[in-house]
């Protein structure tokens, strides 16, 4: 194997990528706003069996990437995570429920033609689609040890993942991202924040400890008002509120890390430096962050070989 194409396909989005096998380089990649949920409803419309026509809306963004990088791709597998298996997926497929090997080897696999779909994972009371492709990712940049390891992974709803003698052995989700959104866009809170700050300035930095140490110690529902009346008696500027916002709801998520405990930070450029400062802000050591793309493909690598593997 040469190449493999590496997909990430979610709710709202459409994101394919030609990695270069073994070296993982990213040769070229494709994005759009053909998200899952629209392309289920637009398959709703038609009478073709869902995995063909799934598969065309992929081909034809294959065949843009051919194109550009003059590469034939016409036998290269294609690797699908995340929500590619839920209910408005490509295909429905069951949860595997934990523990799972990091060797990606015992993953919920769903091979059609060329297409590698992976299931996402439970443990009979929570579940994740895509973080744990991440989690098999990892492997290679977890040290060999009989102790738990923590990972964080941030998003909209971030997970926290404990692994064990390299197995994901337990997981909790969060609703971070989710909440912060609809905080800032959909309630009283939405004319009291805004995107002007940034985590350099050391008001927003400021701002941003206050709420992580608020998150930690006050009432989560009290001290979200706290965002209100900062505007409004402290005239706190809305760009620096926003940092305040964003640590009080990190603050209260990172409550569930126990004392002493190191972690491991699998995140994007923008989650990293917010859950760096944070964890500095808390004294939880961060070991090492690993860059959340890259444990992404390299998940969807060792799938692949596993499969591979088996024959």
């Amino acid at each position: 194997m040469n190449y493999f194409l590496s997909c990430d396909w979610g709710t709202s989005s459409f994101r394919l990528r030609l990695v270069e096998a073994g070296s993982l380089s990213i040769i070229a990649e494709e994005k759009s706003g053909a998200g899952i949920a629209a392309t289920y409803q637009q398959w709703q419309q038609t009478s073709l069996p869902r995995e063909d026509f799934f598969a065309s809306v992929i081909n034809r963004q294959i065949d843009i990437l051919a194109g550009r990088t003059g590469i034939s791709l016409q036998d290269v597998p294609v690797v699908l995570s995340g929500m590619a298996s839920s209910s408005i997926g490509m295909v429905e497929l069951p949860y595997r429920e934990l523990p799972f090997s990091l060797s990606g080897a015992d993953l919920a696999v769903h091979t059609f033609n060329r297409f590698i779909i992976i299931s996402g994972a439970c443990n009979g009371h929570d579940v994740m689609r895509g973080e744990e492709t991440k989690v098999a990712g990892c492997v290679a940049m977890l040290p060999n040890t009989t102790q738990e390891q923590w990972l964080l992974i941030p998003g909209t709803h971030p997970k926290h993942v404990i692994v064990n003698r390299h197995q994901a052995v337990r997981f909790q989700t969060f609703m971070t991202g989710e909440f912060f959104d609809l905080l800032s866009t959909h309630s009283i809170l939405a004319t009291s924040v805004s995107n002007g700050g940034t985590l350099d300035n050391p008001a927003s930095r400021a701002c941003f400890t206050e709420g992580v140490h608020a998150g930690q110690s006050d009432n989560l529902l009290h001290a979200a008002f706290m965002v209100r009346t900062n505007q409004l008696l402290k005239k706190i500027p809305a760009g620096h509120n926003r940092f305040y916002l964003s640590g009080l709801l990190i603050g209260a998520e990172l409550k569930a890390v126990p004392a002493n405990n190191s972690v491991y930070l699998v995140a994007g450029p923008q989650h990293a430096p917010l859950y760096t400062l944070a964890c500095e802000v808390l004294n939880i050591h961060v070991a090492a962050v690993i860059d959340a793309d890259e444990a992404l493909v390299r998940g969807q690598q060792e799938v692949v070989l596993s499969l591979q593997r088996r024959g």
